[in-house]
C-alpha cells in the first residue's frame, strides 16, 4: 500500500515505494534509467536519518548520477559535498562524508529528504509531481515530534514545506537566510531557507561556502546541542 497518511509524533509512517507508480512521467523515466544504468539504485529515494531528528532538510529530487545511483539523499553528487560537510561542521552529522551509503556517515538530529523521491528527466519535476509526492512529505514532517527546524533548499522545496504544513504556497516568500515560523501540529516549526547546494549555485556566486554555512548556523543556534 502507497498511502502517504500519517499522525503526528508516530514513530512509523508510509514512506513511498522504492517503485512508486504515482508519476506516470517519473515511473516511465525510471525504467529507462533501470535499463540504461543497471547498477543504479533507480526508485524513490528514502530519507535519511532519525524521524526522532529536530532538523529536517528538504531538497528538490534525486540526482541522476547522485541519489538515483546510490540510494541516499544527496549522496554522490556535487549538491553532496557541499551539504555534508557542512552538516559535520555545525555537529549535525559524525563520521567522514564517502560520496557512498557505506561511508558509516552517521546524522545527529538531523533527518534529509526530497520534495520529490524520484528522479525526474532533467531534473526538473513538474507541480503536478511535487503536489503527488507531497502527501509523504506531510506524514514525515507529522511523524516527526520534535521537529524544529525545517531548512528548504530552494524555492521548490520551500514551497513543497509550506503545502505539507497546510499553507499557501504563496503565504511566506522564499528567501536565502529567511525563516518564518509556523505553526504545525503539535507546536511550532521554523521555515529556514537557503539557496539549493548545487553545483550551478556555487559556480555562479549565487550560493558560497560561507553564506551555506551562515544559514546552517542559524539552524544551529535554534537547535543547541544536547546528548544524542
Amino acid at each position: 500500500m502507497n498511502d502517504p497518511a500519517a499522525h503526528r509524533g508516530s514513530p512509523v509512517f508510509s514512506a513511498p515505494l522504492a517503485a512508486c507508480p504515482l508519476c506516470p512521467r517519473l515511473t516511465a523515466f525510471r525504467e529507462q534509467n533501470r535499463q540504461a544504468y543497471h547498477d543504479y539504485y533507480n526508485g524513490a529515494v528514502p530519507s535519511f536519518g532519525h524521524l526522532s531528528a529536530r532538523l529536517l532538510i528538504i531538497g528538490l529530487a534525486p540526482g541522476l548520477k547522485g541519489a538515483n545511483r546510490t540510494g541516499r539523499p544527496f549522496t554522490g553528487d556535487y549538491a553532496g559535498d557541499v551539504l555534508y560537510p557542512a552538516l559535520l561542521r555545525h555537529g549535525f552529522a559524525e563520521g567522514v562524508y564517502g560520496a557512498d551509503p557505506a561511508d558509516g556517515l552517521v546524522l545527529r538530529d538531523a533527518r534529509i529528504t526530497n520534495a520529490v523521491r524520484c528522479v525526474p528527466p532533467e531534473n526538473k519535476p513538474e507541480t503536478s509531481e511535487v503536489k503527488t509526492c507531497n502527501g509523504f512529505l506531510k506524514a514525515e514532517i507529522a511523524a516527526m515530534p520534535h521537529l524544529s527546524v525545517i531548512l528548504s533548499l530552494g524555492g521548490i522545496s520551500h514551497k513543497a514545506a509550506l503545502l505539507a504544513l497546510g499553507y499557501k504556497q504563496s503565504a511566506f516568500a522564499f528567501a536565502h537566510g529567511g525563516m518564518h515560523t509556523l505553526k504545525a501540529e503539535g507546536g511550532k516549526v521554523h521555515l529556514l531557507g537557503s539557496y539549493h547546494t548545487s553545483r550551478y549555485n556555487i559556480n555562479t556566486g549565487r550560493l558560497s561556502i560561507a553564506m551555506f554555512d551562515e544559514v546552517m548556523a542559524m539552524a544551529r543556534r535554534i537547535i543547541p546541542f544536547h546528548d544524542q
